[in-house]
């Protein structure tokens, strides 16, 4: 197989997953299809130097936060925040409550939302993530501790916001 058949197969086989990584770091389906095929032509360009297949989605996966981030840092665009709560408490599992998610999610820097996005969606470690980042644990942590109690302040009673840690059944054995 060559080397160009080899990506091709590897393409189709996780874009669907860079999409929806994509569309929780950028929150719109049309950015999120434009991050995955850039990020896809870089993986592309630099194929022949991924020497380990296994871990190419790590490579990926690392290119497309890296080309978000990248991309944030040149637009830096305007969010405008507000102090008003949707007119009724959305039910969990509603539409309501997945629009609020995504409006919360996407009023964290972008550093912080791609924090979130990769540790507590695609359930990546803290190490994991780290390594995707360039940064250490405790920043990583850090990131984690301060853009969950933002999405607290920001959704308030509507949803519950936890890290796994935080758990009522964390200590329990039974909960492994």
């Amino acid at each position: 197989m060559t080397s160009a058949e080899e990506f091709v197969e590897f393409a189709t086989a996780v874009s669907a997953r860079l999409r929806r990584t994509a569309f929780l770091l950028c929150g719109d389906w049309q950015a999120a299809e434009d991050l995955t095929q850039a990020t896809l032509a870089k993986v592309f360009v630099s194929w022949r130097r991924v020497s380990r297949r296994e871990a190419a989605l790590a490579y990926a996966t690392r290119t497309l936060v890296n080309t978000y981030l990248a991309d944030r840092r040149r637009r830096r665009v305007a969010e405008l925040l507000t102090d008003r709560l949707p007119d009724r408490q959305a039910e969990p599992g509603t539409p309501e409550l997945r629009i609020m998610m995504l409006d919360a999610l996407a009023a964290l820097s972008p550093r912080a939302r791609a924090v979130v996005v990769l540790r507590y969606w695609e359930d990546l470690s803290v190490e994991q993530v780290a390594t995707l980042l360039g940064c250490s644990p405790g920043n990583v942590k850090s990131q984690s501790a301060r853009a969950l109690a933002r999405l607290r302040a920001m959704l308030g009673d509507a949803v519950a916001v936890r890290s796994p840690d935080e758990r009522p059944d964390a200590g329990d054995p039974r909960h492994g």
